[in-house]
């Protein structure tokens, strides 16, 4: 037996490799699966010690009865694991069949003696089932959903006389033969299929269906025999006591056309339903009898009616090549195919063709003994057949490599498709018949989506459909393969853009020859090309080649789509250029308030500032800041100012707008809105001059320009204004005196920082009082005006004969205020005398003063006595080396001053050394003495102002060091470690 497992084991490892796969369309992979048999053979190198009577394979367990009564159990997921179970020591009695559940966990094997036993997945020893004693089992129908470990649950047992059992397995409780219970826990008859002569139960098959409520489970209960099938459909209620099934076989008692009979009894007969998965609902029977296999599908959901098989068939058993016909022992069911056993072979027939596509002849048979049987595991789709003294193994190598090619003979694409789409090639010739059959059968557009899938030649496709007098089909098909195209085929694209385009536009001309405008068939013809313009990639290929699609638009006459497309793409200046053309001046002023580049707005402004001035100017407003004001001057000065006034006020209110809330400072916008007020607003000029203000370097139009203009248009005082702005405050005055006195005073007194300069203005207007008004009151007035101005300086401007009574108060008042001028500054001289007096009385007590230094006086930075050697003596009291000071001192100076600190400290050093030797002592003698002496006099008081102008501690020296730490940075880590 190990050398069975290993085989298996082996086979299982080969048939799980991956195998090579095509690089394009899978030719390597298609070309391999032909070579190789959908049911691939395999011998088990086994030798059984008896002969083979029955096999069963459920769920990856194997089970063997042999002609000794014994059984061997191996797990297949575990095959070191084998177990001999031995069913009876006498040798009279034998097998008559077995039956292993789905789940591979309980095991029923029938005598030919009517003895019946059980054998659990957890024990190694059978029990006896004593209540099924006299019954020869032929078939177990399992509820696979209700089945556990421990139990059977309620199982339908069909007999060798045509009875159906229901009973109830329990492998619980086996050492306990205290009270002699078997593991049945009942046995009870529903049902004789074969009341006239006796016919065994070949086939029984419990399924679950959909319930009508939540009172009752609903089942289908399938059961065969030789030449018969039956169907039973019931309720059972979710309360029911056993036996469960009872009532579905009442409800089927006195039900017409229950069962189905075919011709031809061969004495026995196999029933096999397809499960896709493990526990789901199978999808299809197989029936073998004496007529043939009788096929079909099965629907437990209920919607069938009284039964579960829809779609049902009878397959020819295939002949030999002898035209002989022979009958199977017995047979299996896939998904696609039926394989029948016969004595020396296996056959296999496809399901959906009928046809035989496999056939295995086994070879010594008269050395193992002819065919006995064949089962299928569900879980691994592995096929086991037995003889006497030999078992082979089939696995199923892709059951679906052929089935597209049936659906597609019968014109079932979809399935086609389904079991093709594996493999390119084959997928390819699919969907190439599909289309094929579409197009002859006038479904054009549905033949168009598939031929977008194919791979059949562009060109040949097309001619199909180009030869259509309609042409939705070819621009559906073109319109799948664009969108099927790669982002870098861009010819390609750029080629089905253009075609597509044209024959959009050729039935939109058409419909319009036709007389269709207005209507709702040319609207929704135009509706669909545009949203076909407006498809991403459609949008790139035509904005990248748009004189192309514009040229093909145009060859159409279509304006509409030529608008369309320009505002897709955004070719505004193309959109805005048409509207202008046809004096449509709002809509293109609307298609430029759309778009954000700024150079249209300023290459079309101008002519749209001459047609609809107050919109234009709304949109600049509208755009803020974003537009440069003086780009746009060509729009405002190509306005017609002096014909249409609308055009003025709407280009003032612009400039306001820029200069007020933009606060725009360009100087010629200043100078043109100063030009448009000077010409046509001349109310607005001199509020706009004040505005400014008359700093000369604020202000923002051209002073010279601005004086010009006003001087042209006669604006007198704007000019007094702007000549005062200027500083020429003369002539200011000078132009001033011939508009209003007034103004000529406020323009007199602006120079406040020249007081001549005011004074001379305020002269020149009094001497054209005097002059032209002669009015003396008047002039006498200015004199409290000005209070620069004194009665002297105006009394040349009178002539001689005007006599003293005019000036009498004038002059008094003169007299008058220089009397108190000379009292004031009389009082100055006394208050300096004083002081003069004071200061030198000061000096005198200084000189007088002195401080007393004692013996024991120590200097306040080293702590030495300080008489042992030069010293400093502040009036504070503080005394100091005068090596201690320099040292405190020298830090806190500025790097200059430390220097120079440096040098006369040297200097003085060299000119102690030179007096130490007798040599210059007499030199100095010879030159004079007294020279020498100045000389070191002038280097001690130099460096005496420097270091010993205040004391350390008492000066600014100190206050400045405030912020300082008492202990340097690069000391501290030092002074922390010892004060640990």
């Amino acid at each position: 037996m190990t050398s069975l497992i290993e085989e298996f084991e082996r086979h299982a490892h080969q048939s799980s490799q991956p195998k090579p796969q095509s690089i394009s369309l899978g030719l390597v992979k298609a070309s391999l699966d032909e070579e190789m048999p959908i049911f691939c053979q395999q011998k088990i190198n086994f030798d059984p010690p008896d002969p083979v009577l029955h096999v069963c394979a459920r769920n990856n367990h194997f089970v063997m009865g042999m002609s000794s009564n014994v059984l061997r159990r191996i797990d297949l997921d575990h095959p070191d694991s084998q177990d001999d179970i031995e069913l009876l020591k006498s040798v009279d009695d034998s097998m008559y069949d077995m039956f292993l559940d789905p789940t591979g966990r309980h095991l029923i094997v029938s005598m030919n003696s009517g003895e019946n036993f059980y054998l659990s997945r957890h024990s190694k020893k059978v029990r006896v089932l004593g209540k099924l004693k006299g019954h020869k089992i032929s078939a177990v129908g399992w509820d696979v959903y209700t089945v556990t470990d421990s139990s059977t649950s309620q199982i339908l047992v069909g007999t060798s006389k045509g009875l159906i059992l229901e009973t109830d397995i329990s492998s619980g409780g086996e050492d306990n033969r205290l009270f002699n219970v078997g593991p049945e826990q009942y046995v009870k008859q529903l049902y004789n299929l074969s009341k006239d002569k006796p016919y065994p139960v070949t086939g029984l098959e419990c399924e679950k269906m959909p319930p009508h409520n939540n009172q009752e489970y609903r089942y289908c209960v399938i059961a065969t025999l030789p030449g018969r099938l039956y169907q039973f459909v019931g309720g059972i209620s979710t309360s029911a006591e056993p036996p469960v099934f009872q009532s579905i076989f009442t409800e089927s008692e006195d039900a017409p056309g229950r069962f189905l009979e075919l011709p031809g009894n061969l004495g026995y007969s196999k029933l096999c339903l397809f499960h896709p998965k493990f526990r789901s609902p199978p999808t299809s029977f197989a029936w073998m009898t004496g007529a043939g296999i009788y096929h079909g599908k099965v629907n437990f959901s209920g919607s069938v009616g009284d039964g579960v098989i829809l779609d049902a068939k009878l397959l020819q058993y295939p002949r030999d090549e002898d035209e002989t016909r022979d009958y199977p022992v017995s047979m299996v069911l896939t998904e696609f195919h039926v394989v029948l056993l016969f004595p020396d072979r296996i056959k296999a027939i496809c399901t959906l063709s009928g046809v035989l596509v496999f056939c295995d002849y086994f070879k010594d048979t008269s050395r193992f003994g002819p065919m006995r049987g064949i089962c299928r595991d569900s879980l691994t789709e592995v096929i086991w057949v037995f003889a006497n003294k030999a078992i082979y193994k089939y696995k199923v190598v892709r059951e679906t490599r052929d089935v597209w090619k049936t659906y597609l003979e019968k014109n079932e694409f979809e399935l086609a498709r389904t079991f093709a789409a594996d493999n390119a090639v084959n997928l390819q010739k699919v969907l190439t018949k599909e289309a094929d059959h579409l197009f002859l059968t006038g479904n054009f557009l549905e033949s168009a989506e598939v031929y977008a899938e194919t791979l059949a030649s562009f060109e040949e496709v097309t001619l199909k459909f180009v030869s259509l007098e309609k042409k939705d089909a070819l621009r559906h098909f073109l319109d799948l393969k664009l969108k099927a195209l790669k982002p870098q085929d861009k010819t390609q694209i750029a080629l089905l853009v253009a075609w597509l385009s044209e024959l959009w536009l050729h039935e939109i001309s058409r419909l319009k020859e036709r007389g269709e405008e207005g209507r709702g068939k040319l609207e929704a013809v135009q509706e669909n090309f545009r949203k076909f313009l407006h498809t991403p990639r459609v949008k790139d290929c035509a904005s990248e080649n748009r004189s192309m699609i514009y040229d093909l638009i145009a060859s159409h006459g279509d304006v509409e789509d030529a608008i369309f497309f320009a505002v897709l793409i955004q070719d505004y200046e193309r959109v805005i250029s048409h509207h202008i053309q046809h004096e449509n001046y709002r809509s293109a002023l609307e298609a430029l308030s759309k778009q954000y580049s700024r150079e249209l707005f300023y290459k079309f402004s101008p002519i749209l500032m001459q047609n609809v001035p107050e919109e234009t100017v709304d949109a600049w407003i509208r755009q803020k800041d974003q537009l440069d004001p003086k780009r746009l001057i060509p729009a405002l000065v190509q306005c017609n100012h002096k014909k249409f006034a609308v055009q003025t006020n709407e280009a003032l209110r612009y400039l306001e707008f820029c200069t007020q809330k933009l606060g725009v400072r360009d100087e010629a916008i200043h100078n043109y809105l100063l030009c448009l007020y000077a010409k046509f607003k001349p109310d607005q000029l001199i509020p706009y001059l004040r505005l400014q203000g008359q700093e000369q370097s604020q202000v923002c139009y051209d002073l010279k320009y601005a004086l010009r203009l006003c001087s042209e248009c006669n604006h007198q005082e704007a000019c007094v204004h702007i000549y005062a702005t200027m500083g020429l405050y003369e002539e200011a005055v000078d132009l001033a005196l011939k508009i209003d006195i007034n103004l000529a005073k406020q323009n007199a007194d602006k120079p406040d920082e020249d007081e001549e300069l005011r004074k001379k203005l305020w002269l020149k207007i009094a001497r054209h009082v005097v002059e032209n008004d002669k009015n003396v009151k008047r002039v006498t007035e200015f004199l409290h005006e000005c209070p620069l101005l004194k009665i002297e300086d105006i009394l040349p401007f009178f002539p001689d004969f005007v006599t003293i009574d005019h000036f009498k108060d004038a002059i008094c008042t003169s007299l008058q205020q220089y009397n108190e001028h000379i009292e004031q500054l009389k009082e100055e001289m006394d208050e300096a005398t004083e002081n003069a007096k004071e200061i030198r009385s000061e000096i005198k007590r200084l000189r007088n003063k002195f401080s007393s230094v004692q013996n024991n006086d120590k200097c306040s930075s080293c702590g030495y006595p300080l008489m042992i050697r030069a010293f400093y003596l502040f009036p504070c009291s503080h005394k100091f080396h005068t090596d201690c000071l320099m040292a405190e001192v020298v830090p806190q100076l500025a790097a200059d001053l430390a220097e120079r600190v440096s040098e006369l400290k040297r200097k003085l050093e060299k000119k102690e050394k030179k007096e130490n030797t007798a040599q210059n002592l007499l030199s100095s003698i010879a030159i004079g003495v007294l020279s020498v002496v100045e000389s070191d006099q002038k280097i001690k008081e130099q460096l005496d102002d420097i270091i010993a102008s205040e004391c350390i501690y008492c000066g600014e020296i100190m206050i400045s060091c405030v912020d300082k730490p008492f202990v340097k940075e690069a000391e501290l880590k030092s002074v922390v470690e010892s004060w640990c």
